[in-house]
């Protein structure tokens, strides 16, 4: 180590005013869900490491960027970090309080205290001294951290998307906010509000504002799966992964769609059509995650909540649609998603993609070259990002364990040979 350090040194010229810390373990840029699980894994594993957080706390989408009512949509046990489980007396969908609460438990059970407010600008490997260089900002203090391995965990969901609309910016007078800047549907009471997206996130919103009063519009510009959040009282999403263990794709697409159709009835009449391909095999090849209705498709049915095409453009206070239609609009609430921020930042383009995303897939999407790891991309949600901290942690640990070992006995040999000579 004390060679690489040298090689560092020598490789080029150091800024006086940069601090530099050289970091035994792992560098993991994130304390979201996927970092935390890193790090306690690779604490586990007996590794030093250090967390890096933009913000001024742990997972920061779910405390800053997440509306009143959100619940985990799948059941606990398959949300829950690894090494440590929900507490009993959680219910089967913990509140988003609950949810950070059980991340900050874990946070101090396992001893993993993140270094707040440093905002990654850049991360490369030096091919000389064969170590990463993170360089962080805070409050305009810049800092470097020097490490053999680094992981990132920044999540899927870094950055919102906010996409171009003719007029949405330049004419339209109403208010417009993001999904993740969307707290509760109090303020948009007797408001005409138009909700742009039908995902997850959209759904949700939608039926917050209709709980709340909203004259609400939602758009919905292609096919999309809505599935029951339950059938016959059991997870859809645990039914599916029980059948796939024992059968096809295409086949456990075609039963889910079947017993949701028992369910749900059929959706086309009110705006909603189904993709051409299953909703396990989409969310497999694409990462689209399929709708699990909590009750956003009754607001639907009764016309609380009105689907509506895609948009052509926004005038002062109204939109006008696709199909010719103009609607009086207050406000817009963009559910449009979020995306990776790593080609920001990382430079490095062989293990992740231009997206932001490792190109390798599932599961062979955790570990790149030189030391270099991802956590959290597998787009499978919260049980995903526990299998990649768990496969990073016991990697890392394993070469740790070796170099230890390898340490140990060149020390016994440099202690017999003092003897000898004495």
């Amino acid at each position: 180590m004390e060679n690489n350090m040298f090689s560092l040194m020598a490789s080029e010229e150091y800024s006086s005013d940069r601090r530099c810390i050289w970091v035994n373990g792992p560098v993991i840029v994130g304390a979201g869900p996927s970092g935390l699980a890193t790090a306690a894994c690779v604490r586990d594993e007996g590794v030093p490491f250090v967390v890096v957080e933009r913000s001024d706390c742990i997972a920061s989408l779910w405390q800053k960027r997440t509306y009143d009512r959100l619940k985990l949509h799948l059941p606990k046990k398959f949300c829950q970090l690894p090494k440590m489980p929900f507490p009993d007396h959680y219910p089967e969908y913990p509140t988003k309080r609950q949810f950070i609460d059980y991340l900050e438990s874990y946070a101090s059970h396992f001893k993993i205290k993140p270094e707040f407010n440093k905002s990654v600008e850049s991360a490369r490997f030096d091919e000389t001294s064969g170590l990463w260089r993170v360089r962080t900002t805070s409050a305009g203090e810049e800092m470097e951290y020097i490490c053999r391995w680094l992981v990132v965990a920044t999540g899927e969901n870094a950055e919102q998307v906010v996409p171009e609309i003719n007029g949405l910016k330049t004419e339209f007078n109403g208010e417009v906010i993001h999904a993740c800047e969307y707290k509760s549907g109090e303020k948009f009471r007797g408001k005409r509000v138009l909700v742009v997206g039908c995902g997850n996130s959209g759904m949700e919103v939608s039926l917050d504002l209709a709980n709340h009063n909203a004259i609400t519009s939602m758009v919905v510009r292609s096919s999309v799966h809505v599935l029951p959040r339950e059938i016959m009282g059991k997870s859809t999403f645990g039914i599916s992964v029980m059948l796939m263990k024992w059968l096809p794709l295409w086949l456990v697409d075609k039963l889910i769609l079947s017993l949701s159709w028992l369910v749900l009835g059929s959706l086309s009449n009110y705006g909603l059509k189904r993709p051409n391909i299953g909703p396990m095999e989409l969310k497999s090849k694409t990462g689209k995650t399929p709708v699990l209705d909590i009750g956003a498709l009754e607001k639907i049915k009764s016309g609380d909540v009105e689907i509506v095409p895609a948009i052509k453009r926004f005038s002062r206070s109204h939109v006008e649609l696709v199909d010719g239609r103009k609607l009086d609009v207050d406000a817009v609430v963009l559910a449009t998603g979020y995306r990776s921020n790593v080609p920001s930042w990382l430079h490095e383009s062989e293990f992740f993609s231009k997206n932001g995303f490792p190109k390798s897939p599932f599961p062979q999407a955790w570990k790149g070259k030189s030391g270099l790891y991802a956590a959290g991309f597998t787009r499978k949600g919260l049980a995903g990002a526990s299998a990649d901290a768990v496969n990073i942690a016991q990697d890392i640990g394993n070469v740790w364990r070796e170099e230890t070992k390898r340490q140990k006995m060149r020390r016994n040999v440099g202690h017999r040979r003092c003897i000898s000579v004495a």
